[in-house]
């Protein structure tokens, strides 16, 4: 049987990293300081940068345009706010979508008068227009719905069960790409399948239990004909889809009463 995968790893301690104090940050492509040439980009998917902010820190007030751009709230708090008058607390399970087209501007602080960090991830894609008007979406998704199952959670703006509403709990943020992207929570010893309808995926495993990627969940990727590839928290990979309608087996090997595993997986186009 011939592999319908081909999977390349993308190990978290090979990331960009800049620890400026308030922000420790992981970049999975070349981004700000960090450039490589063999991580530019992934089909549309531009950026995952996997960020940690100190209270009452954050990003002061920047310009974007020409890219959709979408934070997830792994804990904590982020404040957004914006040039199109959007001003928002996001927490666990929220995702936020901006889709900047001809220019916009925000800020993204950590409101928490605690010492409470706040853990996120900021994804950027190409949009697959340009000059789009820019518009703003939140979603929530607990997580029950991502127990152990998929959560479609931002998909192209013109697929089935997609709305343009600003908000819509469960339902996917709308997105000018090629690009589907899931969020799990697998709990060990538990596989999940996808089927992947595009060119290419990439997979990414939070780093939810530490940040130095000493410990946590174990992730087993498989194709059912032979390719296989172990991660670890922060890891990532990419996945070349040799065949239509492959399917993607996804497990959490992390051992008995082993830590959940909380993973995103983006379907996308070459």
């Amino acid at each position: 049987m011939h592999s319908t995968l081909h999977f390349v790893p993308r190990r978290s301690d090979e990331r960009g990293h800049a620890d400026h104090g308030w922000l420790k940050t992981y970049h999975t492509f070349s981004f700000a300081m960090y450039q490589d040439p063999k991580h530019q980009q992934y089909g549309p998917l531009r950026v995952i940068n996997e960020d940690r902010v100190s209270s009452l820190t954050g990003f002061g007030t920047h310009p974007h345009r020409e890219f959709e751009i979408f934070s997830y709230i792994v804990s904590g708090e982020l404040e957004h706010k914006d040039s199109m008058s959007n001003v928002e607390i996001l927490t666990r399970g929220d995702v936020q979508l901006t889709s900047a087209g001809t220019g916009i501007s925000h800020s993204e602080k950590n409101p928490n008068k605690d010492g409470i960090p706040v853990h996120f991830l900021q994804i950027w894609s190409m949009p697959s227009q340009s000059r789009l008007k820019p518009a703003y979406y939140t979603r929530h998704f607990t997580d029950e719905m991502k127990q152990d199952k998929w959560a479609r959670v931002v998909a192209p703006v013109d697929d089935e069960g997609v709305n343009k509403q600003r908000e819509g709990e469960g339902t996917p943020a709308p997105v000018h790409s090629g690009l589907t992207m899931y969020a799990t929570m697998l709990s060990s010893g538990k596989m999940l399948e996808k089927e992947l309808n595009r060119r290419k995926a990439y997979v990414h495993v939070i780093q939810t239990s530490s940040e130095e990627n000493t410990q946590g969940a174990k992730v087993k990727l498989s194709d059912g004909a032979g390719e296989e590839l172990i991660l670890g928290e922060g890891d990532g990979a990419y996945v070349a889809v040799n065949c239509s309608s492959a399917k993607l087996f996804v497990e959490n090997v992390s051992g008995e009463e082993g830590p959940t595993a909380e993973i995103l997986l983006f379907d996308l186009d070459a």
